[in-house]
């Protein structure tokens, strides 16, 4: 990635922020039942696809058309709810699924465009201070450290690095 391509340059006004941390907060308090689940739990829980769905709706009907075999612990509504609310937050999930990729992406080309254009600063220190430029070396010294531990071929320190 070139320092000329940079294809976001902008920023979030603290008010426009503070406004989306709330629509979120109202979000998530607008679902109150929503929980978490630990990793074993998301491993191991039977999951529902398209044919389970399948499956599910023909089981719904088929509660529905013979009540009189369920036994008290099968509650059709509990069942319909369930399925109900998996295809509510089917729908949530899809655009929230948009938002978070858009979101992480702008957020990835921001992070990398700034990552690029500091790697150029780094480059540029390192030679006005081999080039003797006054105020450079502390700069580039303290820049530096960011790569010490990584097998760097250039020695730790230069001999004729100005003071």
């Amino acid at each position: 990635m070139s320092v000329t391509n940079n294809r976001i340059n902008t920023t979030i006004d603290a008010a426009v922020l503070a406004a989306i941390k709330t629509k979120l907060s109202e979000i998530n308090a607008s679902l109150p039942f929503l929980i978490s689940l630990t990793p074993d739990e998301r491993k191991n829980l039977p999951k529902i696809n398209e044919a389970n769905k399948i499956f599910v709706e023909d089981a719904i009907t088929g509660m529905q058309n013979n009540p009189a075999i369920l036994p008290s612990y099968l509650n059709l509504g509990n069942v319909k709810n369930d399925l109900t609310l998996f295809q509510q937050l089917d729908d949530v999930l899809s655009i929230t699924h948009q938002l978070n990729q858009k979101i992480s992406d702008t957020q990835m080309l921001a992070g990398s465009e700034a990552y690029v254009s500091s790697l150029t600063a780094y480059r540029l220190f390192e030679s006005a201070s081999n080039a003797g430029v006054d105020g450079t070396t502390a700069v580039y010294k303290s820049l530096r450290q960011r790569f010490a531990d990584q097998g760097s071929s250039e020695p730790a320190e230069k001999n004729n690095e100005p003071k």
